[in-house]
């Protein structure tokens, strides 16, 4: 009886470590409830519907949607072809404005959240996205700017930026 009861918490333990590593990042959503401007995982990959179809196929066969998305971090496209019927993951995808403190000489942003928060583990990457190019720019010239930052699947970057007018 004993060694039933340890290798029950055991299980336990292990079960719930596993469901709460990834249990929040996505949900499921069926393949036929999908719609343009939505998100799915494709590949692995949290994107952005831009186009979605569905066709039938043969006389006993499934309906297939046929979904086409840009990956929401890197711009990437992903194609994915799924019966209607089956589920996928749909990622939770967060925004949230922070007021731009200060960037350092190694381009990480200090932010500031409306609680007054701060946080620093966010880098920009000037030469490879216009909005961060953007960013750097207005605030060398001392421009009080929010950002936006947009996460899903624990990845996260600044996607926009605005000015706050004095």
């Amino acid at each position: 009886n004993v060694w039933w009861a340890v290798v029950v918490g055991e299980m336990e333990e292990t079960f719930e470590g596993n469901a709460g590593s990834g249990a929040s990042d996505t949900v499921p959503i069926q393949a036929g409830a999908l719609k343009k401007n939505s998100f799915v995982v494709i590949k692995g990959f949290p994107c952005k519907i831009v186009d979605y179809s569905t066709s039938k196929t043969g006389k006993h066969g499934h309906a297939k949607a046929n979904i086409t998305g840009i990956d929401i971090f890197t711009g990437k496209k992903y194609e994915d072809i799924c019966p209607t019927s089956h589920n996928m993951e749909q990622p939770v995808v967060t925004r949230k404005d922070y007021q731009l403190m200060n960037i350092d000489e190694e381009n990480y942003c200090s932010l500031m959240d409306d609680k007054n928060d701060t946080r620093e583990d966010l880098k920009l990457d000037p030469a490879g996205e216009e909005v961060h190019k953007k960013i750097f720019e207005d605030f060398n010239n001392d421009k009080d700017l929010v950002v936006t930052v947009l996460g899903a699947m624990k990845t996260e970057k600044i996607i926009a930026v605005k000015e706050i007018s004095s």
